[in-house]
């Protein structure tokens, strides 16, 4: 048994039953033995890998699109150019060598910030970053960066912010709990507390018994903060994360440890859990703060911004296993059997303000 789980256990059987929102907090978060803070997910060593880690060539992709997003809104400096939930530092560093070519004069000139809550993870993103010339920022959250425009990116950063269940039990919704069975061992039930049916998908009023809906009170605070941010001050957002563009019914909770999936309840602290991102509720979240946002999915965002033009190049003077590389990288990060479906993208822009491979309001 896990330390965590020790602990989870204990306080279950002094406080009665959790929801699966504070569970997934505490295995992901908890100070002294969440799994951010005591470890280093990322990479082939680890439990799963990024896009970052697959290719240079998507924090080059997203470094463009924020460029054009700049300026679209009118080349504003001062500008922050931030990432959130920045990993290992691997996409900011790609983004920093591309903006350093496209524009020296904005990376010598942007405010560049990491919002990082993981002590441990900010000390490798300094060492992944350790040998750029431009003057970086750390912070634990938006609310501590400049009053000034903003271009934030987001790759998995949603998935990774806890969600509340409902499971259908009678003619109701109940809450989700993480408690105890007669052998002290952990398992899901169906608590006391429910939900408004109008916060839940319009499919879930003919779910059968036992069904579950996901809602995610937390994404909508931390997407209303961000759009909050740029609707206030100007600026862009790009969220890129495995999710759905529609709402609807269903269990998305998930463990991953050494790249293989486990069950959620068997090693807390130990493996990464996460959830299918509502992309819809998050770009309703945008719109209400007077915003354009604009939903794709992986593959055609990255085709949009023109990888295979970019795989191209980098293949152009290369051997043949470096092609078939890159070949790869761009089946994996694009194609519709890898990330390319299974991954959405969401734009956030001033309203009006068209940028490829978004043309117009979605």
């Amino acid at each position: 048994m896990t330390r965590l789980k020790t602990r989870v256990v204990d306080l279950i059987e002094a406080l009665g039953p959790l929801p699966v929102n504070e569970y997934m907090a505490m295995c992901l978060f908890d100070p002294a033995d969440g799994y951010y803070t005591t470890r280093e997910p990322f990479g082939a060593a680890g439990d799963f890998v990024t896009a970052p880690e697959i290719s240079q060539m998507f924090g080059e992709l997203v470094a463009v699109w924020l460029y054009q997003a700049w300026t679209a809104i009118g080349r504003p400096m001062p500008v922050t150019i931030a990432e959130i939930g920045p990993g290992r530092g691997t996409l900011m560093k790609d983004m920093l060598r591309t903006l350093s070519r496209l524009d020296p004069t904005l990376a010598n000139g942007a405010a560049f910030a990491m919002i990082e809550t993981s002590p441990r993870l900010t000390e490798i993103q300094k060492q992944t970053l350790g040998a750029t010339p431009f003057a970086i920022g750390w912070h634990e959250t938006i609310e501590t960066l400049p009053d000034q425009p903003l271009l934030i990116v987001g790759n998995e950063l949603f998935d990774a912010v806890p969600v509340r269940q409902f499971v259908r039990a009678g003619t109701g919704w109940r809450e989700r709990v993480v408690g105890l069975d007669d052998e002290d061992t952990l398992c899901f039930f169906a608590g006391a507390g429910s939900v408004d049916s109008t916060l839940l998908p319009l499919d879930a009023a003919e779910a059968p018994q036992g069904a579950i809906v996901e809602v995610a009170p937390a994404r909508t605070a931390l997407m209303a903060a961000i759009a909050g941010r740029i609707a206030r001050n100007g600026g862009a957002g790009l969220f890129l994360d495995y999710g759905h563009l529609q709402p609807g019914v269903g269990d998305t909770l998930q463990a991953l440890r050494r790249h293989n999936h486990e069950d959620v309840l068997a090693n807390p602290g130990e493996a990464d859990l996460t959830s299918h991102v509502d992309f819809a509720a998050l770009a309703a979240t945008v719109r209400a703060h007077g915003l354009d946002a604009h939903l794709s999915t992986q593959g055609n965002f990255l085709l949009g911004m023109g990888i295979l033009e970019r795989a191209g190049r980098l293949g152009a003077d290369a051997g043949q296993a470096t092609r078939d590389k890159i070949s790869g990288d761009v089946e994996r990060l694009a194609g519709p059997q890898a990330m390319g479906d299974l991954f959405k993208v969401l734009a956030v822009l001033p309203r009006g303000v068209p940028i490829r491979p978004f043309a117009t309001a979605d």
